[in-house]
């Protein structure tokens, strides 16, 4: 295993999650703890709306928008190693417009939707002003534009200081709130606040970057000019908006599934076990975001990446392992800090548990087929995958209650990441025929050419 830190893109992968996984563990710290003194400030009932208000959000959002940090990077970073500004510029342009459209229909169609509907998810018509009113996050909440720049660029150390901004606003609100007994309203405005907050400091440390590079007309939206010179660029884009808009249903149309089946008080219980997960996977995803921008600067018909993959997931879930022993050793105490209320989560994440190694394993496996030029592959797998586990979701709950959601998640983990892995390692096999979108830019629509 010595021999695998001497390679330089492994320790470029780990140095850059090591840049976001500092201040994420931070954020992390200071969420849960947002997310306690909001569980003993409010009813358990209060505390699932809240929770399902902010889902609804973020699902609304994340079923819209298109993945462009994934299209920027995919067409920027390998003409930005033959010294290609040109591509890079149009693709966050590109980016840029895919992100105004698609948070700008997402927040209407959520507005629409939440009258007539919202009691599906749990969310009662006195509470439908608010979560109105919260849907005005939603286009910040869907932009990916800005964590693509400062990715190509190299620049985690800005991601990883902006990460902290939104979970320290959220913990000040969440204390102010709690400490004065302020109730409910000043729950929902301090997550207001401290999502709109750090979405806005995002924006602004990316237009910095770009001026430094003399680059800020890279801000001006395209959906027509800037694609033309990305050969293949709308089928990409399509394929990973369909991608994530699957992927949503992992945590927040779950977790509304599960507060429309169960109730509020079910829909927090289940939060709170999935929100600790999700802390505890941070690892792994914070080698993705190092992963991804270095294996689109690689060579994919040579077997570098590949064995960068390998090497990275077997990181990732020995990590995995390490934190699974310390959710079943320390998972019952911990949770007792959000109060007796909420005892039934410690068993609940116990249960969801062995996804957090199968996860962070399997990490790499997505962007491996980004890579390879196969997001229809990942397509497939979410497709049945999410398919299979929205079915078992329902008859689970049903059958056993929220331990049931637990066990359909597990099994929903799993088929995912077999599903991906089968054709990964047929694109290995046939890696010699992979050709990067950056060389098929040169044969075809010239690089060079001026906006």
């Amino acid at each position: 295993m010595k021999s695998w830190f001497k390679d330089g893109v492994l320790r470029a992968v780990l140095r850059n999650a090591g840049y976001l996984g500092s201040t994420k563990l931070i954020g992390a710290v200071l969420g849960l703890g947002a997310l306690i003194c909001a569980g003993r400030g409010m009813t358990t009932a209060e505390f699932g709306t809240l929770m399902l208000i902010h889902t609804y959000a973020l699902g609304a959002g994340a079923l819209t928008k298109f993945q462009s940090w994934q299209m920027i990077l995919r067409y920027g970073a390998p003409a930005l190693q033959r010294g290609d500004w040109k591509l890079p510029e149009a693709a966050i342009r590109f980016g840029f417009g895919l992100d105004i459209a698609s948070g700008t229909i997402g927040m209407t169609l959520a507005m629409i939707v939440l009258p007539f509907f919202g009691h599906w998810f749990g969310i009662t018509q006195n509470h439908t002003l608010i979560a109105l009113a919260y849907c005005t996050l939603i286009p910040t909440m869907s932009c990916a534009t800005p964590t693509g720049v400062l990715r190509l660029m190299d620049r985690f150390d800005l991601i990883a200081g902006q990460q902290i901004v939104t979970p320290l606003l959220r913990a000040v609100g969440a204390v102010v709130s709690w400490a004065f007994s302020l109730g409910f309203p000043f729950f929902v405005l301090s997550w207001y606040i401290a999502d709109i907050m750090g979405d806005m400091i995002l924006w602004v440390l990316t237009a910095q970057e770009l001026r430094q590079h003399k680059m800020l007309k890279a801000l001006r939206p395209s959906l027509i000019e800037a694609p033309a010179k990305l050969p293949g660029v709308w089928n990409f884009v399509w394929l990973t908006n369909l991608n994530t808009t699957l992927d949503a249903c992992w945590s927040p149309v779950g977790n509304l599934i599960v507060g429309g089946m169960l109730g509020p008080s079910a829909a927090g219980l289940y939060k709170i076990s999935s929100t600790l997960l999700d802390s505890a996977v941070k690892p792994a995803r914070m080698l993705e975001k190092g992963f991804y921008p270095e294996i689109m600067r690689l060579d994919p018909s040579s077997r570098q990446p590949w064995q960068l993959a390998l090497r990275t997931g077997l990181l990732s879930g020995a990590i995995g392992l390490g934190v699974v022993l310390v959710i079943l050793i320390g998972g019952q105490p911990f949770i007792g800090l959000f109060g007796p209320r909420y005892a039934a989560a410690a068993t609940l994440m116990a249960i969801m548990s062995p996804a957090l190694v199968i996860s962070m394993t399997g990490f790499p496996l997505e962007s491996l087929l980004y890579m390879a030029g196969r997001p229809k592959a990942v397509l497939i797998a979410q497709v049945i995958s999410v398919t299979l586990y929205m079915g078992t979701l329902v008859i689970m709950a049903q059958a056993f209650g929220l331990y049931g959601a637990g066990i359909a998640y597990v099994a929903g983990t799993f088929l995912l990441t077999l599903l991906s892995l089968i054709p990964t390692i047929l694109s290995y096999v046939r890696r010699q025929h992979i050709v990067s979108p950056t060389i098929a830019t040169t044969k075809g629509v010239p690089s060079s050419s001026g906006n």
